[in-house]
């Protein structure tokens, strides 16, 4: 599985990089994001903005790492 780490990237590339690597994901992919903080708004964006249903599911919460599982399910 693909684990893509987002620390180091400037903060107004992290939700474009992100959808890209969402959208290039096979039918049933997931990938890891790793991030410094909390990715919730990411999440309500995913929401607004996907017109597909997503897996979501927190691996690690802080407090100085996030790892989520982000998946395209059916």
């Amino acid at each position: 599985m693909q684990t893509l780490d987002v620390r180091t990237v400037p903060p107004r590339e992290r939700h474009p990089l992100i959808f890209q690597t969402f959208s290039e994901l096979p039918p049933a992919g997931s990938f890891i994001l790793v991030n410094d903080h909390d990715p919730k708004p990411l999440y309500y964006q995913f929401q607004a903005e996907l017109k597909m249903p997503f897996g979501w599911e927190y691996l690690e919460s802080g407090p100085e790492v996030w790892r989520v599982k982000i998946g395209k399910t059916s």
